[in-house]
């Protein structure tokens, strides 16, 4: 294979910056190629082997790309959950870290945040960090992502409270009636002082001339949705023979609403049940004579879609690159490092409330040589997903705060 000129240059630049610092941070846009330039990067300074840790349904596209690189180290792919299943004598020389934004939590680090400082501190290997979006809520994000590396700019502090002293304005939050310190305030300082280590590269500097169009659609659900959602809204709980759908804070009915307009509910027992088939028979209908990718985000929704479109829908990405099979991913985990470039186009079943998910996963498809993504919304009349999406289309998530304004009208 033969890297793109921008591909070749950042190979070039994230060796320089490698080899003086022991980490490179790739912030380039999803579709560009992070992958393969990290790889590319790695085989350029000589890499034995590599450890590559990403998200779980990321693993085969991953492992594409490797043998399509055909470079001379050995490598091992992961996602972060198997983590615990590195030892002592797992060597290895490299390590990228894959959509590296999720190990960004604070003020405490992430399990996956400690075990990778455990391996690092351990293997001392060179250190690549891809995300296409490195800090999407908070610059307080960056801390734990590079804490674990030697030269990072952040070394001088023990521990993220310490971090705080310099480069978070730290401000008092009410939550329950009691005052929680926010972190979340991080300054421009943070990236600033992470500036030598990045490499940018967006969708428009590799040329990427794609327009992506969003229709919203509008289904009537069944009757009984409706009567259940008034009555949920009215009493805030439903008692059925076996069963209970309870609504006793503002938080559960939120939940509850958003789960019934799309036709499924979980129970306070915690079990799950389809109650409206009228959004997944739509979408089977309505798309009968094209390939689709299909974003949901409640797990009882998966079992709606597999129930209607029987053998026909797959939620693995190599029977569906390698099928005339539709595919339906959760959001949250679909909606990084892997591609949808086979299908025609992009359905939702559902809407999460994550600003981030709504500007990752509908991005999906899009490839250097595509010159338009046609996205769909499938929303029920009269439901909480129009509000929901008018707040992430302005990279608003949507919170407790705009249900509350927004219950009203439902």
């Amino acid at each position: 294979m033969k890297f793109r000129d921008y591909q070749e240059e950042i190979i070039r630049k994230g060796a320089d910056v490698i080899l003086q610092n022991g980490f490179v941070y790739l912030a380039m846009e999803v579709r560009t190629g992070k992958t393969l330039t990290s790889l590319g990067i790695c085989n350029s300074l000589g890499a034995k082997k590599v450890l590559f840790v990403t998200k779980k349904k990321a693993i085969s596209s991953i492992d594409s790309d490797y043998k399509m690189l055909t470079p001379g180290f050995g490598i091992n792919i992961i996602n972060y959950e198997s983590l615990h299943k590195i030892t002592v004598e797992d060597e290895f020389d490299f390590m990228i870290l894959d959509e590296a934004h999720c190990m960004g939590a604070f003020p405490k680090p992430s399990k996956r945040a400690r075990q990778v400082h455990c391996l690092i501190t351990d293997k001392n290997p060179y250190v690549i960090l891809l995300s296409g979006t490195p800090t999407p809520e908070s610059y307080s994000q960056m801390y734990h992502q590079v804490y674990a590396i030697k030269k990072n700019p952040f070394r001088e502090y023990n521990n993220f409270y310490r971090f705080c002293y310099d480069h978070v304005h730290v401000t008092q939050r009410p939550i329950n009636g009691l005052n929680i310190k926010d972190y979340s305030k991080g300054q421009p300082s943070i990236m600033e002082a992470m500036q030598p280590y990045f490499i940018v590269y967006s969708q428009k500097e590799a040329g990427f001339k794609v327009q992506t169009k969003e229709e919203v659609i509008h289904v009537k659900m069944s009757s009984l949705t409706y009567n259940l959602a008034k009555k949920l809204k009215k009493d805030l709980v439903v008692q059925g023979n076996e069963e209970v759908i309870l609504a006793d804070t503002s938080v559960k009915l939120m939940m509850k609403l958003h789960q019934i307009y799309s036709g499924t509910v979980k129970f306070e027992s915690g079990s799950s049940q389809t109650l409206d088939l009228t959004k997944a028979k739509f979408i089977r209908n309505r798309f009968k004579d094209q390939k689709i990718g299909i974003f949901y985000k409640f797990k009882e929704e998966l079992k709606v879609l597999k129930r209607v479109f029987n053998d026909s829908l797959t939620s693995e990405l190599d029977e569906f690159v390698n099928s005339n099979k539709n595919i339906a991913l959760q959001i949250v985990s679909g909606r990084e490092g892997i591609s949808l470039r086979q299908a025609d186009c992009l359905v939702y079943y559902n809407i999460d409330f994550s600003a981030t998910s709504y500007w990752q996963s509908r991005d999906r498809m899009t490839t250097n040589e595509r010159l338009k993504n046609n996205v769909f919304w499938i929303f029920s009349k009269g439901g909480i997903e129009d509000q929901i999406y008018k707040a992430v289309v302005n990279k608003k998530d949507y919170t407790l705060s705009h249900f509350k304004k927004d219950l009203l009208s439902l």
